[in-house]
């Protein structure tokens, strides 16, 4: 009887084909050494792209102070923050132009405009299901009160303010959420070319946008929140961006005025349900109105019974 070594042993399970290399060792990469009775560990091509792409996201998300990030890259924020703190170099300088009585009645308006700003800002923070709707509804908040409190002081003061916001208005809008979700981008020629070939999903939730439209920016998160959630072998999700592709409107019977987003379910490439329907009134988008319309509570629970 002959017995091997254990470096002979270890040689032996070290040598393996090339084949066998390139699936368990990944390119430009040293081999590793496995010791007898480990197993390889595979590595599938199409999984190495999804990665790269998660961890440049994961880069952007875990900035070390994301809303100075957006306070200094985003137009919007950057200018609503220059005309708040405006009006605390406009106010300390208040009390040397103006008498004594009126100080005092504007110390008065301002803690009146504080408190019901307060009072406001935590009722939307109950009822708002989003940050986007909740942002939005505090900045006009906030204007609103400045706009007020200005007018004490001075009208000239009051119109150099609702001008500044005017500006603002034009010239900027406010970010959208920029995450996608398990939702895919899609263009109208890759949407009619996964409904007729059939090759993913059996069902395929659509999200028609654009991004000029207010009331879409101030839902922006609940279409990639509910993909998170409801997004499996037997439904998937899709973004078309109306704005970029405005011919896929008339395609897909998309109203450009007053109906966007606009939501359609196609199941085998055939259209089974939309939100909003055809003529009705714009309600306001909740992740809980789209999962009862569309059903995505009974598909889901069909899908994980088999």
């Amino acid at each position: 009887m002959c017995f091997r070594s254990g470096e002979e042993k270890e040689e032996t399970v070290v040598a393996e084909s090339s084949d066998a290399k390139r699936l368990t060792t990944p390119e430009g990469a040293a081999p590793r050494r496995r010791h007898r009775g480990e197993k390889p560990q595979t590595v599938e091509v199409g999984d190495m792209e999804p990665a790269k792409t998660a961890t440049a996201n994961g880069k952007n998300r875990n900035h070390p102070f994301p809303w100075l990030n957006l306070l200094v890259t985003e137009p919007f924020y950057l200018l609503h923050f220059l005309a708040f703190f405006s009006y605390f170099v406009v106010r300390s300088s208040v009390p040397q132009t103006i008498s004594s009585d009126l100080s005092h009645l504007l110390l008065r308006r301002e803690m009146q405009a504080i408190l019901t700003f307060l009072v406001l800002v935590s009722v939307k923070m109950v009822k708002e299901e989003t940050w986007e709707a909740f942002i939005a509804d505090t900045l006009f908040y906030a204007k609103g009160f400045l706009f007020a409190v200005a007018l004490v002081i001075n009208y000239h003061l009051a119109f150099c303010y609702l001008l500044g916001f005017i500006v603002i208005y034009v010239v900027c809008q406010q970010p959208p959420y920029d995450g996608l979700g398990d939702s895919s981008q899609l263009t109208p020629l890759q949407l009619e070319s996964l409904l007729t070939e059939g090759k993913t999903s059996r069902f395929w939730l659509v999200e028609f946008r654009t991004l000029c439209s207010s009331t879409w920016i101030r839902t922006s998160r609940v279409f990639p929140e509910l993909s998170t959630i409801y997004s499996n072998k037997n439904i998937s999700f899709g973004i078309v961006d109306i704005g970029h592709f405005p011919n896929a409107a008339e395609t897909f019977g998309v109203s450009l005025w007053g109906q966007l987003p606009t939501y359609i379910l196609f199941d085998n490439a055939v259209e089974v349900s939309r939100f909003p329907d055809f003529n009705s009134p714009m309600p306001t988008i909740t992740k809980k109105l789209l999962c009862q319309h569309f059903e995505l509570d009974r598909r889901l629970i069909e899908y994980v019974s088999g």
